[in-house]
């Protein structure tokens, strides 16, 4: 399974249910990732979305612990259990964990593979997501070069967790 996740150099990841910043370069390498794919998250990550609507082109996976939560065009489930038997149904590497802090941290150690946009800047945030470069299980397997938006400097890293 793949996470895939934006975070500043405190590991933050957003605030106030908004990124931190939309770099239109990690919007597209998401995009490129995602589609076709199936993504799981939580709700307040689908509520962020334009409209609150899911993903097109995408299995939308929604894990939520509010029973009445119903959202056209995405399958609820309100359980880590419900979720990885729904998770069954496709090929792991389909897969992509797209947040928030609480859904990534539920499907980390689950994920083989995480795709970490690493942003050279610290910002405020509310939100963070764990620090791979201090965990033994994860190493970096490739990186790309650092790029800029605007005065920002950031780099795409693909992280694999050591079996």
């Amino acid at each position: 399974m793949n996470l895939i996740v934006a975070a500043d150099k405190n590991w933050g990841i957003g605030k106030n249910n908004e990124l931190l910043v939309s770099i239109p370069a990690d919007m597209k390498f998401f995009r490129q990732e995602t589609t076709g794919k199936v993504v799981v998250m939580g709700r307040k990550t689908l509520e962020s979305f334009p409209n609150g609507l899911p993903l097109k082109n995408r299995v939308n996976i929604v894990l939520t612990r509010d029973k009445n939560y119903k959202v056209k065009d995405a399958i609820i489930v309100h359980s880590l259990d419900e979720a990885l038997e729904e998770l069954k149904k496709y090929d792991d590497d389909q897969i992509y964990v797209i947040g928030g802090e609480s859904i990534y941290r539920l499907m980390l150690p689950y994920c083989t593979i995480a795709h970490v946009t690493k942003i050279d800047y610290a910002y405020e945030a509310d939100t963070f997501f764990p620090n791979l470069d201090e965990s033994k299980e994860w190493r970096i397997e490739a990186d790309s070069e650092e790029q800029t938006y605007f005065d920002l400097e950031y780099q795409f890293v693909k992280y694999v967790k050591q079996s």
